[in-house]
């Protein structure tokens, strides 16, 4: 069997397309049936926002086109010469590597991101229960798992924050220590102020209170937040309660300032305030950064963090990837030994049946021997067999943990020739 992959990703199909052939959980059990169907022993699916993709393990004669094709089917207005543009193919070391750098989120949109390990965890989860995961792909899939366990933790590519909202979740964790119990202010409703609000809840801030010129929109956030809605216009009396303050208010001027600020610090007693601006045009006045205890961090100043740091995880990422070149090799040596274990066990049995039929023959002829003879004799025999067995043993062995693609070819020669010349029988079907 051969090791394949098809998918399309980000990287070669716009969102318009990815949609359209993503799965739904509850279709992926049916789909792995059908890819079955059309020549998979054994098959994945792994479908996200950001990517599509089957891995399976398919006879020789099966081309990876067959997995295309099960992709497709029920998914009426769309051809495969449509979307064949969009679509890689892997087979063997490369579909192996691009497995390996995708659990390790070197191939996702953001470096470093871990969400992608456990979407691939899931999606293995399922084919198992689905019975359609079988000695290949278990190899495979559990070698990218603990590939991706050891760029994780022998790189630094999943620490610093590469996204706007999560480096204010940074730079609070830098003024505060910990987010423990504090209190954020939500001023104004944009995504990217939700998307802050959600990393800060997530790191240990417990109380959201929501300010926003629309009712409805900030009751839509209160009841995802679990958040107290702040009357738009009492906001101000309020921000002495807050540690944070996300502005994304779409305001032509500015509604936090600098006298609102200082009044808010005294009030607090001069604990600190993490105050962030998102909008455009900002909503706080820049005299803030002057008043002492006040943090005051704008668009500009987080996305020069997320970019510092994703160049990082970029330098940090050519570690990994010798990672993944030298997991690869590993895994190829094994599977390719694997492959011809049943040569090498029956050209043992072969040469051991000899010696036990050579040793019965001739048992009459050596007369009554001691115990101690017999044993002699045992090993002398074993010796002779092993020391036959050892040279093409040993070829073999070294022929399947080379690495070159040439060499692979060669490899059947010699296994050939030896099932010939020993005249084995083939148990690589058993």
């Amino acid at each position: 069997m051969k090791l394949a992959l098809a998918g399309i990703s980000h990287r070669t199909a716009p969102v318009e397309v990815r949609e359209r052939l993503a799965f739904r959980a509850e279709e992926i059990p049916a789909a792995l049936v059908e890819m079955q169907a059309r020549g998979a022993k054994e098959a994945l699916i792994l479908s996200t926002c950001n990517r599509v993709e089957v891995t399976a393990a398919l006879a020789e004669n099966v081309p990876a086109d067959a997995l295309l094709e099960g992709i497709l089917t029920g998914r009426d207005g769309l051809s495969v010469e449509e979307v064949r543009p969009h679509f890689y193919f892997f087979e063997e070391s490369e579909a192996m590597r691009h497995l390996f750098r995708v659990a390790s989120s070197l191939d996702s949109m953001i470096v470093g991101e871990p969400q992608i390990l456990g979407q691939l965890k899931e999606a293995y989860a399922q084919a198992r229960d689905q019975g359609t995961i079988g000695s290949v792909l278990d190899a495979v899939l559990t070698r990218a798992f603990s590939v991706a366990k050891r760029i994780r933790s022998e790189t630094e590519i999943g620490q610093n924050a590469v996204s706007v909202s999560y480096a204010a979740v940074e730079l609070a964790r830098e003024i505060f220590g910990t987010l423990q119990k504090k209190r954020v202010l939500i001023l104004g409703a944009g995504k990217m102020s939700e998307g802050a609000a959600r990393h800060l809840l997530r790191a240990g801030a417990t109380e959201i209170l929501i300010a926003n010129r629309t009712p409805e929109r900030a009751a839509e956030l209160a009841r995802l937040f679990r958040g107290e809605i702040v009357p738009y216009e009492s906001f101000a009396q309020r921000l002495a309660e807050v540690d944070i303050a996300i502005a994304s208010s779409a305001a032509p001027g500015y509604v936090i300032t600098g006298e609102m600020v200082r009044r808010a610090i005294e009030a607090r007693k001069n604990q600190p305030m993490f105050l962030i601006d998102i909008a455009v045009p900002r909503n706080i006045e820049p005299s803030v950064n002057g008043i002492e205890h006040a943090f005051l961090y704008d668009i500009d100043d987080l996305e020069r963090i997320a970019n510092r740091n994703l160049e990082a995880r970029r330098e940090i990422a050519q570690q990994a990837e010798s990672i993944v070149t030298e997991e690869v090799a590993r895994l190829e040596a094994r599977l390719r030994e694997r492959e011809v274990l049943p040569t090498i066990v029956s050209l043992q049995e072969q040469l051991e049946e000899i010696r036990r039929e050579v040793l019965e023959r001739y048992r009459g002829r050596l007369g009554s021997l001691t115990a101690e003879q017999a044993q002699a004799i045992e090993a002398l025999t074993r010796g002779i067999v092993n020391k036959i067995a050892h040279g093409p043993i040993s070829e073999i062995r070294r022929h399947a943990a080379a690495q070159a693609v040439a060499d692979a070819g060669r490899e059947g020669e010699l296994i050939s020739a030896v099932r010939r010349i020993f005249h084995l029988r083939d148990r690589r079907g058993e």
